[in-house]
């Protein structure tokens, strides 16, 4: 190529980039937020959020990040300012976790000016990642880390300190250092010392309405103010997920770190692990952990080898999500690898068991994942192909497959609803019992719960098959579910 070819070609890149800057986006809520005033009422339909009016330099959005149980969270586009909003006083822990400035969006009071690239937020607490790849999460004490990592990579990854301990009572795992996770110096990873058999009978028999139906009661003792996550030098941070009491979190080269609540398997150390109290890194990718397969690609009748099932895996992780206790995590290759609480077949494997380490959807293998979402109950991913595939529970027709609502789905289903034919779906997002995507056309698309209109048709009617949200006057650009709302990013339309 000519040399006056590659300076167009630099120039045009140039000017995109400039017109991208100078595009405005404007931001859209429905639902609810249980922390607003009572006398609110739902939003079942998009209403535009206002900017902050503070004096401080924002102008426009650059990102929707969800929110968690009583407030919504978005990213400024000049300042990349953390903004959120929702929570009125003394209305739960989502009041402190969503910096205690009520009902209009306003910026969170971070120990930083950098600009905020990335953002998540569990039930009550949330993560930020920043320009400088630094890692920022408040909320819930025990979803803060409380202690550093201590690594040591010049030795490929080993640890120092101490190790955690294995479940009490726990006969078929492996302790996590076997399988190449971080036992820490300083920390205290709490078990559960109930039997495995009873811990099981507890979570089976709770009921939905027990299980994060109400906001956390307000407690400053219970919870913990911006801090940073520290982590090993080197180590940068591109991307964050937050689950109902854990937080996952993905670095530039692939590998992703975990801490917070364990009691499911979520974090993927092996065992359950009721509170890690600082970053571990979770080994998704060890062929050893998941055990002998007939269907990594290998001839029909054959086992493959550690090296085949790595190679099929993959060399390192693309995308994370966090479900309320499950976790869900994409390799380069396009491979669905799932771990956590597993009564409603929310990990996708067949079963209803809990996983403790970090498996992959087998039924998948020949279908390249893009995108996954985790719910509370639920799970959502996009393939390749921009089709669409959903498993676990269906308490509120939140698989889309318009199937009734007390059918349960432990393996991955084709949502093959006629409104998305031809449709090639981009984006994905989950509520705690709803859910949403994007697709090429810039189309938006919900199902699931619909009490509180945060599927955004105008109703309070749940929806067992995806339905078109009603956006002429945008054009969306990305969609975020929080647990009992949903964010939209659009550009105006001139």
């Amino acid at each position: 190529m000519s040399e006056n070819g590659v300076r167009g070609e630099e120039d045009e890149v140039k000017m995109k980039e400039e017109n991208e800057e100078k595009k405005k986006y404007e931001l859209f809520m429905w639902g609810y937020l249980p922390g607003v005033l009572s006398h609110k009422s739902p939003l079942t339909s998009p209403v535009e959020v206002q900017l902050p009016d503070n004096g401080i330099d924002v102008q426009s959005w650059k990102d929707v990040c969800g929110g968690g149980c009583g407030f919504a969270m978005a990213i400024s586009a000049e300042s990349g300012k953390l903004i959120t909003w929702g929570s009125a006083d003394d209305q739960g822990q989502s009041y402190l976790t969503s910096g205690k400035h009520g009902e209009a969006p306003e910026p969170f009071p971070l120990p930083t000016e950098d600009p905020i690239m990335k953002a998540a937020a569990g039930w009550a607490h949330c993560v930020s990642v920043t320009e400088k790849n630094d890692v920022y999460t408040w909320g819930w004490k025990e979803c803060v880390p409380s202690s550093k990592v201590v690594a040591n990579f010049a030795s490929g990854g080993s640890f120092e300190g101490d190790a955690i301990r294995k479940e009490s009572g726990s006969t078929d795992q492996e302790s996590p250092q076997s399988q190449g996770s971080k036992p820490i110096g300083g920390s205290v990873a709490h078990q559960d010392n109930k039997k495995p058999e009873e811990t099981a009978k507890r979570r089976r028999t709770m009921t939905a309405k027990q299980e994060l139906e109400s906001p956390p009661l307000a407690d400053e003792s219970l919870s913990a103010p911006a801090c940073i996550v520290e982590l090993d030098p080197g180590v940068k941070i591109t991307s964050v997920a937050a689950g109902g009491r854990h937080t996952l979190a993905l670095s530039d080269v692939g590998q992703v770190w975990g801490w917070g609540y364990g009691g499911e398997g979520q974090l993927g150390l092996g065992s359950r692990i009721k509170i890690v109290a600082s970053p571990h890194l979770i080994p998704c990718l060890d062929a050893s952990s998941h055990g002998p397969d007939r269907s990594l690609g290998s001839p029909r009748g054959s086992i493959t080898t550690g090296s085949q099932k790595r190679k099929a895996l993959g060399s390192y992780i693309k995308s994370i999500s966090c479900g309320g206790r499950h976790s869900a995590v994409i390799t380069d290759t396009g491979v669905l690898l799932t771990f956590g609480w597993g009564l409603y077949g929310q990990c996708g494997l067949g079963n209803t068991n809990d996983v403790l380490r970090p498996t992959c959807v087998s039924s998948l293998l020949n279908t390249r994942i893009e995108a996954v979402a985790g719910g509370l109950w639920h799970s959502v991913c996009l393939c390749d192909h921009g089709r669409v595939y959903t498993f676990g529970g269906n308490q509120f027709g939140q698989l889309g497959l318009g199937t009734g609502t007390d059918h349960t789905e432990t393996s991955p289903r084709l949502v093959d609803a006629p409104i998305l034919e031809n449709k090639n779906a981009k984006v994905v997002s989950c509520g705690a019992r709803h859910s949403a995507i994007m697709t090429g056309d810039s189309k938006i698309y919900s199902w699931g719960w619909n009490k509180y209109g945060q599927l955004g048709l105008g109703d309070t009617i749940d929806r067992n098959d995806p339905c078109e949200v009603p956006t002429d006057y945008c054009m969306p650009k990305n969609v975020a579910c929080g647990w009992w709302h949903t964010l939209l990013l659009a550009e105006s339309r001139p």
